[in-house]
This record gives structure tokens, C-alpha cells and sequence, in this order.
């Protein structure tokens, strides 16, 4: 595959260096309707790597009664080796028995996940929100105790379902009680895709007043309504450089119609690529892999640039 664009053109008010946490082996296909064969994963996750996605998160270790698509995450990690292990392959917990199968695996780093809001903490996990943060508190601290790496997931940051806008203030609160049990990194989720620009702003804001710098935070944007990127470039702007993506755009919101999943990996890429920051990933390389994985699963791919550099 040959292209000449994007063009570049460098912002000068953007990180020189951005990483991807690229999420689709794990948001992504815990969202397909049907299981993707292990051996396809294993797959899906080494040619990410090799298309040069440093941190690749690869699977979940949640009730296979909850997520099915994941149910194979010990035989996924056994499959893949090395590849699958480390600080740059982080897998996600929901609890003590979760971190249990997570270790056993040998993993290097996990990922837990709270909630904003009070009806998606209830209905994600079983349990208000304080008693969410409960349930962590034993989490964080024995992956920490073990040497890992720890990531906290909010979800709802930018507008829930069930009880709509949602006070940025309480966003924060929600942020800081999973940051105060010593996790490394915050990844903020608009779950939804309902943020827009100038919440992002408020947020990060909001954010730093707490405490949290730009430093250790993570963005995580749906595209349900063509804000991702918008929000990503705000986000940047203010100095965050993780941004979660997944290649292709796997994945999806099943609590808003029409929900066009994930930043697709891609189309960020295009864009970091023609502002002159770095991400190490190549582009042709992630296109190749968007189009295999599409094949794998039956249906074409929503990232714009995927199907604009395909077609070409």
C-alpha cells in the first residue's frame, strides 16, 4: 500500500509524542455479538504489536457469565506468551477473583473500572459506587503489592442514559476515589459519546484542581456523535498524551441508539500523523490489520481512514 498523505503540517500546542492504549482486543470484541476463535485473537494482539502499538490492552478477566466474548482469557494469555505479558499489556478486573486468574496468568498490569454515576455502578457491577470503590481497595492494593501496574476506568464521564448530564464536580469525586487507592493512571470515559469539546475543557480542569494532573490521565472517547476527535485534539491540547483508541473502531455502546463505538485506532493515527506527533505506529501496517480483523469478523470497518486507504 503507497499513499502521500496525510500532509504534514506540526501543531505546535500538542505533545510531541502521543501513546495509544489501543483497546480493541478487549473493548472491542467484548462487544462483538459472536466469539472470536482464540487463535484470531492471539493474531488480532501480535499484528497490533508489530504495526508498533507499544500498550495493547488484551483481554478481561470478568465472569464469563457477563462477557462470553472474553471467557478464553487464561488460554489467550497462555497463546500469546510474552507478547501478552508485561506493563504494556494491561487486562482488566472486576475484583479479588478477577486479579486471582489475572496473576496466575502472569500479567503485568491491570485495569479496574468504577462509574460516575450511581445507575451504571449499580448496573455495571452490582453495587453502588462507594461500594465499587470498596471492592477495589483490595484489588489495587494487592496488584500493587505484586509489582503491577494499575489502571482505573470511570465510566459515564460525559453524560449517562439513565440519569443524563452529569456535574462535572461529581465526575471528579468519582476519579479521585479510585486515584486515592494509589492506582497509576485515570482513564476518563465518555461512554456514551456525548461530550463535547468544552467539557472535555471543564473536566480536565475540574481534574487538576483534585489533585490529578494531565500527567496521569488517559482519555477515552466514543464517537457515537462525531466528537471523538474533536475531544481527543481538546484533550492534547490540555496536555493529556494517552489516548484510548481501537483499531478499526471496534466495539460499541449498548446503551445509546446508533452508537458508532470506539475513536477508531486509525483515524486518530491520520491525524496525529499529519500534526507532526509521534505515535510509532504504522499506519499502513494498522490498515492491513483493520481489514484482516474485518474479514475475521463479517462486516466492514467504521473507521473512516480504514475505509478511504482500503478502497484506495
Amino acid at each position: 500500500m503507497s499513499r502521500a498523505l496525510p500532509q504534514t503540517e506540526p501543531m505546535t500546542d500538542l505533545p510531541s509524542r502521543v501513546t495509544i492504549y489501543e483497546v480493541g482486543a478487549r473493548d472491542g470484541l467484548q462487544n462483538e455479538k459472536g466469539v472470536v476463535p482464540t487463535e484470531v485473537k492471539a493474531q488480532f494482539v501480535r499484528r497490533l504489536v508489530a504495526a508498533g502499538l507499544e500498550t495493547v490492552e488484551t483481554t478481561s478477566f470478568v465472569s464469563p457469565k457477563w462477557v462470553p466474548q472474553l471467557a478464553d482469557a487464561t488460554e489467550l494469555l497462555a497463546e500469546l506468551g510474552e507478547v501478552g505479558r508485561g506493563p504494556l499489556r494491561p487486562v482488566l478486573v472486576p475484583n479479588e477473583r478477577g486479579l486471582d486468574r489475572a496473576l496466575e496468568a502472569g500479567v503485568g498490569a491491570v485495569a479496574i473500572f468504577g462509574s460516575a454515576t450511581e445507575t451504571f455502578a449499580q448496573k455495571n457491577l452490582g453495587r453502588s459506587r462507594e461500594e465499587s470503590v470498596e471492592m477495589f481497595k483490595p484489588v489495587v492494593k494487592r496488584a500493587q503489592d505484586s509489582g503491577l501496574w494499575v489502571r482505573a476506568y470511570v465510566s459515564m464521564c460525559f453524560g449517562d442514559p439513565w440519569e443524563g448530564p452529569v456535574p462535572v464536580g461529581q465526575v471528579a469525586d468519582a476519579c479521585a476515589e479510585l486515584m486515592d487507592l494509589g492506582c497509576d493512571q485515570l482513564s476518563i470515559g465518555d461512554t456514551i459519546g456525548t461530550g463535547t469539546a468544552g467539557h472535555v475543557e471543564a473536566l480536565l480542569a475540574e481534574l487538576g484542581k483534585r489533585g490529578i494532573g494531565v500527567d496521569r490521565v488517559g482519555v477515552h472517547f466514543h464517537d457515537t456523535y462525531g466528537q471523538a476527535l474533536a475531544n481527543t485534539l481538546t484533550a492534547l491540547r490540555a496536555g493529556v498524551s494517552v489516548v484510548d483508541a481501537s483499531t478499526g473502531g471496534l466495539g460499541g455502546c449498548p446503551y445509546a441508539k446508533s452508537a458508532t463505538g470506539n475513536l477508531a485506532t486509525e483515524d486518530l493515527v491520520w491525524m496525529l500523523d499529519g500534526a507532526g506527533v509521534e505515535t510509532g505506529v504504522d499506519l499502513d501496517a494498522l490498515v492491513e490489520t483493520s481489514v484482516w480483523m474485518a474479514q475475521q469478523l463479517g462486516k466492514p470497518s467504521p473507521s473512516r481512514v480504514v475505509k478511504a486507504l482500503a478502497g484506495a
